[in-house]
């Protein structure tokens, strides 16, 4: 995918592209809204970037979103889920809230990678250190779900939009 804003204190850099390899490996993409400003290879048809500010653009057709992690990765999820129509990478932390809002309560699938995927720099060279954690691949809508079972990344989870994920239930989750 594009540039996203990944934060590692091994790596001490918190810019960071998506291994054109996985973006491959999911297919052509219409949008990316999270890419970087100057980037080695395009992971969509149209990109916008930190200038364009993504979440305030319409989002149309199949998107790749590999949002800046941290805390504002839930204000991209929930935009994605919102959207019905793409792919997300984000860091396997399935205990947390985030997770729980906008992957097991919304998500149709989840791919979880085998090994830790080397992010490259904004430069396109590739980081020496993996992720430093366990990375999935997040489908939104049914053609997205067998591009991950196509893709041969990882394990793919199938599972229904949970009922129990709601936002009463997750009182009290950080």
């Amino acid at each position: 995918m594009s540039m996203s804003s990944h934060q590692s204190a091994r790596m001490g850099n918190d810019e960071w592209l998506t291994p054109l390899e996985i973006v491959k490996a999911c297919g052509a993409f219409d949008l990316d809204p999270c890419a970087p400003i100057v980037r080695p290879w395009d992971t969509a048809a149209l990109h916008f970037n930190v200038n364009d500010d993504g979440l305030a653009q319409e989002w149309q057709g199949r998107v790749w979103c590999n949002p800046p992690f941290g805390r504002e990765a839930v204000k991209w999820l929930r935009r994605m889920a919102d959207h019905g129509n793409g792919i997300a990478l984000i860091p396997a932390r399935t205990e947390t809230a985030m997770f729980y809002e906008t992957v097991w309560a919304r998500a149709d699938a989840v791919l979880f990678m085998q090994g830790r995927p080397h992010f490259h720099y904004v430069c396109g060279r590739r980081a020496a250190a993996n992720s430093g954690a366990p990375i999935c691949l997040v489908a939104y809508g049914a053609n997205n779900v067998a591009a991950l079972a196509a893709s041969g990344l990882g394990i793919v989870a199938f599972f229904p939009k949970q009922p129990w994920c709601t936002p009463k239930n997750m009182k009290g989750m950080k």
